[in-house]
């Protein structure tokens, strides 16, 4: 018999499609409802690959695609399965056969024949069948709906490190925050702040001052405390090493406050891990033992391995692929003989995460006190850190030779690769989603909602196989019934809003399944046009109401540069612009214009400028606010540098040396740092939150 052809170099066989499709990796894409784009079979191989599947030719496909469908032909359930409150069984259940006896493990652990009154939760199910064969699953039994907002309300958006008061160390910290929150809550009426990922960072410096690419996410990031609102900051012994660093972190504010330095994250973590080496050195009270040790009890292993790895990193350094053989395995005996070594070491990190897991249910509470509705928004970051503590520690469920990122769109012909291990689909399942759901129920300890970056990625990432661009990638999809149905389960238990990131491309169908489930979505003034119709900016009753509507993020110019086209001069500059400037700021004009005219047409402009955009810039953000609040929006949005005039964006996609990303202080119009102190007291601030004033003291309305 003659031997099969061989595939030409960079195609797809039958076979590999197949076996492609029934791992959840695609073959191909569609950027647009009219293109479709074939993705290299290197990519679906690499994605297999990471998967457990070997691709790596005709003779191993063949084997693979037998393999995959005899599993799935002769399983009697998959992995996890979902059951929504109200709805009727699920069809995995509803396809086995006749007489097939249902057994479940409840989350507490009872046991229960049928599924009929299942209490919500994460449970253990066993069919058998009449025929002998057995099969075992996750049951998540989730609500039908994600907690809704508690009313209408509007609030702050604020990058926490930029925000510095007169007693933080040169960064925003935890007290700040508790501290802006109860003034927004009760001054301003305000039912949020919105924060950035305040997840624990990769040690070291320089750092990656970027809070989207943490070391982990299942913990915070200790140099957000306020060490003196340690209770042991009073019974640590060496007062006069602690004042010695509390002068040098009062120069270090100076520089930033009254120099013009940009904020050095490193410098600010050298000073305070140097005091809390101090204050922690004090006793703990029986009280407080107690309360450490109920924390370590509550996050178990996840907590140990965290404090284990930062033990490890100040030996070994904080790329654990780089460590001696058998400390990179976080289970072998080598890592338990290190662990016993470094007790103290571990305890220490251990002790950092309970104290700011402390600070930051603090703050929550001062919102709440002060009247807020919803509290902190806290942001979840779309991955971690490839050599932190997460990507250690949780081996076994992220996708080894992969990174996270997108594929070309009109913004980015060569696609993004943002260097964060992704998550396996197949062993998030087998494992009914631990580690998501420990991730969840960590972060919802504190936060009043929460905003998950890159939603999207709840049902497919953009895989780029390492050593290659971002443009030889592909999709590969996750059970996006499971993470939602976990995502509505653990929410609703703390009572929590969830907030999705759903900018840019977006697959058909997504942002329907998620408002379905009570997911807000995010929009943007400047990108809310009638795409599919001429193109002009969307009316406010044309907008979305299940969304927090913003006029910009820290990932765009704030709202003065908009309007006076100073972002447009930013990005020529810094040789960032990829058409002449002047047709940029040709362009850009006419979209503030554009803008303008329908603010003014609906009279929310007091006094429409005669002039160009910006030449009254102040009343025109006013008026940017006051449209917002015409739209149906559930919540609105204010980017708190906007309430100042500054300029200057917090992050500047597409650099890195080039602008100072994630490093700038909250400043005015003329980049004067403003700390926080003065801030609450800015008249201009004051009169731009006076928009959201009801006239009747009532609550804000649409």
């Amino acid at each position: 018999m003659a031997a099969a052809p061989e595939e030409p170099p960079g195609t797809q066989s039958a076979d590999l499609a197949r076996l492609a499709g029934l791992h959840g990796v695609a073959t191909s894409y569609r950027p647009a409802p009219d293109r479709t784009v074939q993705v290299p079979a290197s990519a679906v191989t690499a994605a297999l690959a990471a998967l457990g599947v070997d691709a790596s030719g005709p003779a191993a496909v063949t084997a693979a695609l037998a393999a995959r469908e005899r599993e799935l032909r002769e399983r009697l359930l998959p992995p996890t399965v979902v059951r929504w409150a109200g709805a009727e069984p699920p069809a995995a259940l509803a396809a086995l056969p006749a007489g097939t006896r249902l057994r479940v493990e409840t989350e507490d652990g009872e046991e229960r024949e049928g599924i009929a009154d299942l209490p919500l939760g994460v449970h253990r199910l066993t069919a058998t069948a009449p025929d002998g064969r057995t099969g075992r699953t996750h049951l998540i039994v989730a609500p039908d709906r994600l907690p809704a907002p508690p009313g209408r309300s509007h609030g702050l958006l604020v990058q926490l490190y930029s925000l510095l008061s007169h007693r933080s160390w040169g960064m925003g910290d935890l007290a700040d925050l508790a501290e802006l929150a109860a003034w927004a809550g009760r001054t301003a009426g305000a039912g949020f702040v919105q924060v950035n990922p305040l997840h624990a960072a990769v040690p070291g410096a320089p750092t990656d001052p970027s809070p989207y690419r943490p070391s982990s996410r299942r913990f915070p990031d200790p140099v957000y405390l306020r060490v003196e609102e340690v209770p042991e900051f009073a019974h640590a012994e060496d007062r006069e090493r602690l004042d010695g660093l509390l002068e040098r972190a009062a120069r270090l504010r100076a520089d930033v406050l009254d120099k013009g330095a940009l904020i050095d994250r490193d410098a600010v973590w050298e000073l305070k891990r140097e005091a809390l080496e101090l204050v922690l050195a004090a006793p703990l009270e029986p009280a407080r033992q107690a309360a450490f040790d109920a924390f370590r009890a509550a996050h178990g292993q996840a907590l140990d391995d965290h404090a284990t790895w930062y033990a490890l990193a100040e030996v070994h350094g904080s790329d654990w692929h780089r460590w001696p053989d058998g400390l990179r395995d976080p289970r072998s005996a080598a890592t338990a003989r290190a662990r016993a070594e470094l007790t103290d070491r571990v305890s220490f990190h251990a002790r950092l995460a309970w104290l700011t897991d402390g600070q930051l249910r603090t703050a929550q509470r001062a919102a709440r006190a002060a009247g807020m509705s919803v509290g902190i928004v806290h942001d979840l970051a779309v991955g971690v850190h490839p050599a932190g503590a997460d990507a250690w520690a949780q081996q076994d469920v992220f996708a080894a030779g992969m990174s996270v990122g997108a594929p070309p769109d009109a913004f980015n012909a060569r696609g993004q690769d943002w260097g964060l291990p992704p998550w396996r689909p197949d062993r998030l399942a087998a494992t009914g989603h631990a580690a998501y759901r420990d991730l969840l129920r960590a972060l919802f300890r504190y936060a009043g909602a929460l905003r998950i970056d890159h939603v999207m990625g709840l049902f497919r990432l953009w895989w780029v196989p390492k050593g290659s661009p971002p443009t030889e990638g592909t999709y590969v999809r996750y059970d996006a019934d499971a993470m939602l149905a976990i995502l509505a389960l653990e929410a609703a238990r703390a009572g929590a809003v969830v907030i999705g990131e759903d900018l840019g491309t977006v697959e058909p169908g997504v942002r329907e399944a998620l408002q379905r489930r009570g997911v807000l979505g995010t929009s943007v003034l400047w990108f809310e046009r009638d795409w599919e119709g001429d193109g002009r900016p969307l009316p406010p009753e044309r907008w979305r109401t299940d969304c927090l509507a913003t006029a910009t993020t820290h990932d765009l110019p704030p709202t003065a540069a908009r309007l006076t086209g100073d972002h447009v001069d930013l990005r020529d500059r810094l040789g960032l612009l990829t058409r002449p400037a002047a047709e940029e700021r040709a362009e850009a004009t006419a979209d503030a214009a554009e803008w303008l005219a329908l603010l003014g047409s609906l009279g929310l402009l007091d006094s429409p400028a005669a002039g160009p955009p910006g030449s009254d810039e102040e009343e025109e953000i006013r008026a940017v606010h006051r449209f917002l609040l015409r739209t149906p929006a559930r919540l609105i949005g204010v980017w708190l540098p906007d309430g100042l005039g500054d300029r200057r964006p917090q992050n500047l996609p597409g650099t890195w040396d080039q602008y100072p990303n994630w490093r700038l202080p909250i400043a005015d119009g003329e980049g004067r740092p403003v700390p926080l102190e003065e801030l609450v007291a800015s008249p201009r601030l004051r009169r731009l939150l006076e928009v959201f004033r009801p006239a009747d003291g009532g609550a804000v309305a649409p």
